[in-house]
């Protein structure tokens, strides 16, 4: 095991579920079949010539677990295998991911461009706590690529989308907005936290760097906290593994191992995530108290040729604006006995939450009017139940 991020081993001639399974494998001397955790702080060294030479990098190695741990690595590589970038490196959570990705590439006087969709921790990481540092946001909306090319300045250095965004399901061209910064000089930085690898390459579409939240669809049984940064050994391989190892917002051994054999089961799971999100979404069309519902398979959904286009699959995760404002979204939420009540999302187990005074409560109400993100806001993260269990867990909320 080397001190910083490796480009993995290449398999192109494996599909997406197959490098699930068989990437980043690690065998210890005793021949186990089910990847180890390696569960130490440190590692030791033959003599203090080896120590010397691991720290300065002349001898690859483990050293510390705050940055060099082989069921770390061997999760890291898995998923740079699958997202087909040249190497990963894994933090403590997803906010950490954005974080280390921007104390990485950015410095006091650049500017960010960010859809004006996005999670609301995101938003405040942004304008809350960049921007004592200098750094500049701009918001534009998804979809408009002139908005985006008129936002950018001399100072931007970085374009930051979520694609299906949380929680209206909004999507960007990533390829439009790859080759807009190619032309203007800046990074892509995607977050493919709804999508995951299963189901869309934002690097394959010209992204520089993908974001996870691998506490949500990756692990997919909201057991663990995790987060990734993918790219190029340049940018990710240096720059924010460097923030990593020295600032130390690091994924354990046990988090990364739950990862790593979750990662097995991904292609199938968001399948099957896919399949009963769409048949909800249909059936919640129907229904009288919806006024509108947010789920890229739908043909009523504004950008539904492009999902049909950038993506294999629509997801697990859709919204619903209900009739009668937050009263009749709270009325739902509570009315339900089988879902879950909260904020996670990306589980087995099928999730309601109300964004407005959760994952977005810490935003302005002008912002989250310009989002779309209106009190009779639902979000559901479709799981893996029957499908018709989940409507009937929803019907007594409709029907009142």
């Amino acid at each position: 095991m080397t001190d910083k991020p490796q480009t993995p081993e290449s398999t192109p001639a494996w599909g997406t579920a197959t490098l699930g399974v068989r990437a980043g494998e690690l065998r210890s001397a005793e021949g186990e079949h089910s990847t180890a955790i390696f569960a130490t702080s440190s590692f030791v060294f033959d003599s203090a010539e080896q120590a010397a030479a691991r720290f300065s990098g002349d001898e690859p190695g483990n050293i510390y677990s705050r940055f060099t741990n082989p069921t770390v690595r061997a999760f890291s590589d898995r998923l740079a295998a699958m997202e087909g970038g040249e190497c990963c490196v894994a933090t403590a959570s997803g906010m950490s991911a954005i974080l280390s990705t921007c104390l990485a590439l950015l410095q006091s006087g650049d500017e960010i461009v960010a859809a004006h969709s996005l999670f609301g921790s995101t938003i405040s990481l942004f304008d809350n706590h960049l921007s004592k540092f200098g750094v500049r946001t701009r918001y534009v909306a998804p979809s408009d690529l002139d908005a985006w090319a008129a936002a950018i300045t001399p100072a931007t250095r970085m374009l930051f989308v979520e694609t299906p965004s949380n929680p209206l399901t909004e999507l960007v061209d990533l390829a439009a907005l790859a080759q807009l910064c190619r032309e203007r000089g800046c990074l892509l930085v995607v977050d493919n936290c709804f999508c995951t690898p299963a189901l869309q390459k934002p690097l394959a579409l010209g992204a520089d760097i993908v974001i996870h939240s691998v506490t949500k669809f990756l692990d997919g049984q909201g057991r663990c906290l995790g987060g990734a940064v993918i790219g190029d050994a340049e940018q990710v391989g240096e720059k924010v593994f460097g923030v990593l190892r020295t600032g130390g917002p690091a994924m354990s051994p046990f988090n990364a191992w739950v990862f790593h054999k979750a990662l097995e089961t991904l292609e199938v799971r968001m399948q099957a995530h896919t399949q009963r999100a769409h048949q909800l979404a249909e059936w919640l069309e129907q229904q009288h108290a919806v006024a509108r519902v947010f789920y890229p398979g739908l043909a009523s959904h504004p950008q539904h040729a492009l999902a049909v286009r950038q993506q294999t699959g629509f997801g697990g995760i859709l919204s619903l604006e209900l009739k009668g404002g937050q009263a009749a979204a709270w009325r739902l939420i509570n009315a339900t006995r089988m879902l879950s009540i909260t904020a996670n999302l990306g589980d087995t187990r099928t999730t309601i939450v109300h964004p407005a005074t959760t994952t977005h409560s810490r935003i302005s109400a002008a912002e989250r009017d310009r989002m779309g993100v209106g009190d009779g806001l639902v979000r559901i993260s479709v799981g893996l139940e029957n499908l018709e269990d989940i409507q009937a867990d929803l019907e007594p909320g409709l029907r009142s």
